[in-house]
């Protein structure tokens, strides 16, 4: 337990902010440079990273098998970053607190680009995936330092849990935050390819959608202690319909709850037993399902020797200019279809995604039935097959 502080003094208030920072630290000083840092000190950070992803996300856990080697770093601290981020809303009691703990990562972010990463575990691994990059591709790669700063923009957008608007306003938080984190981990292979982004980007949304609904019963319902979206620690969640519950809010977009009729206050009186509510669901997974689907053709399109069917709407946004960046695997040529199967391992969230909302219309889109919040057996057999085929 913190100590309390009556004092109204300068120094007291900085200890006060300084409190809610996160502690994961080593013990050399803040501010070294990467180059300072031990071999023991990445390997401990490293281990920190894994172990991050066993415990909150098993899905990103298991399909690190799929990331060549020489990648796997960038891979652990990319989706170690995005749990500590993902993580602050479920922390704080207030956005002003979250606000201080993001601004902390923003920081941290600024010194790991400018070789000198503070002591935190996520950005000591970072530091050594950038340097590994640049080593790899000549000086010539380097993952987009914006892509980091974006994701904590829009997860600081959302710290209260506001309402979506619009589906299309989810969509946009998904591809700011999920397809996002796939673009990094493009970058960091390296391979630079508008085709693999443009895949990447319909399954990000498709992972992002389905992050918020899988998120809903916990945000209706808060309990004591909140978990990240792909955690297995909040499958025994239940809903007694006749306890005293607090209230907290609903992630659903608000067009598609006007569409359907349903009101927030349905779900807080009825929970479950809502009656339009497997209809808002229904209309959300299915805007989730046409995005990977949608990814299947374009991949199904570019091995036929065909174009994507589609503009890729982000093209002419920043980090997507790939023409005159050829990695030298690639012989200088453009060889689309060899191009995604080098990318298909940063392909494979697809699969976690498909599993579940597969899983969510077997129980009729019950989005409080308990199966959706237990881990998939089936995820690593079916990972393994899908990696060997090249599809998902």
């Amino acid at each position: 337990m913190r100590s309390r502080c009556t004092s109204t003094t300068r120094s007291c208030r900085l200890k006060w902010i300084h409190s809610f920072l996160p502690r994961r630290r080593f013990s050399s000083a803040v501010g070294t440079s990467s180059s300072t840092k031990t071999a023991q000190d990445v390997d401990r950070a490293r281990a920190y990273c894994v172990d991050l992803l066993k415990k909150y996300d098993s899905p990103s856990y298991i399909h690190q098998t799929f990331i060549p080697g020489s990648t796997r770093d960038a891979y652990l601290a990319i989706r170690a970053f995005n749990i500590s981020i993902a993580s602050v809303a479920d922390s704080v009691s207030n956005a002003a607190v979250g606000a201080i703990r993001l601004q902390f990562w923003r920081d941290a972010i600024s010194k790991t680009y400018q070789g000198a990463p503070p002591n935190e575990p996520v950005m000591i691994l970072l530091a050594h995936a950038l340097n590994n990059i640049k080593t790899r591709s000549g000086g010539t790669s380097l993952m987009n330092q914006s892509w980091f700063l974006r994701i904590i923009t829009a997860r600081e957008q959302y710290l209260n849990n506001p309402p979506y608007p619009t589906l299309a306003a989810l969509e946009s938080y998904a591809e700011s935050t999920y397809s996002t984190l796939l673009y990094l981990t493009l970058s960091a292979l390296p391979l630079h390819s508008v085709t693999a982004d443009h895949i990447a980007s319909h399954i990000g949304k498709a992972n992002g959608i389905v992050a918020v609904l899988r998120g809903l019963p916990v945000l209706a319902f808060p309990t004591t202690q909140r978990h990240h979206s792909n955690s297995t620690a909040a499958a025994d969640f239940k809903i007694d319909p006749h306890a005293a519950r607090p209230q907290g809010t609903v992630p659903l977009p608000l067009d598609i709850m006007a569409e359907v009729g349903l009101r927030e206050e349905d779900i807080f009186r009825e929970g479950p037993a809502a009656e339009k509510l497997p209809d808002a669901v229904f209309a959300v997974a299915t805007r989730a399902s046409d995005h990977l689907i949608t990814a299947r053709e374009i991949l199904k399109r570019i091995r036929a020797g065909q174009d994507a069917g589609h503009e890729y709407e982000h093209v002419n946004e920043e980090g997507h200019d790939h023409d005159h960046r050829r990695h030298p695997s690639d012989g200088g040529g453009i060889n689309q279809s060899l191009e995604l199967d080098r990318a298909f391992g940063v392909f494979m969230p697809a699969v976690a995604t498909g599993l579940w909302l597969h899983r969510l219309e077997r129980v009729n889109f019950d989005i409080f039935h308990p199966s959706l919040r237990r881990r998939d057996w089936r995820l690593p057999w079916r990972s393994f097959r899908a990696f060997q085929k090249r599809q998902f």
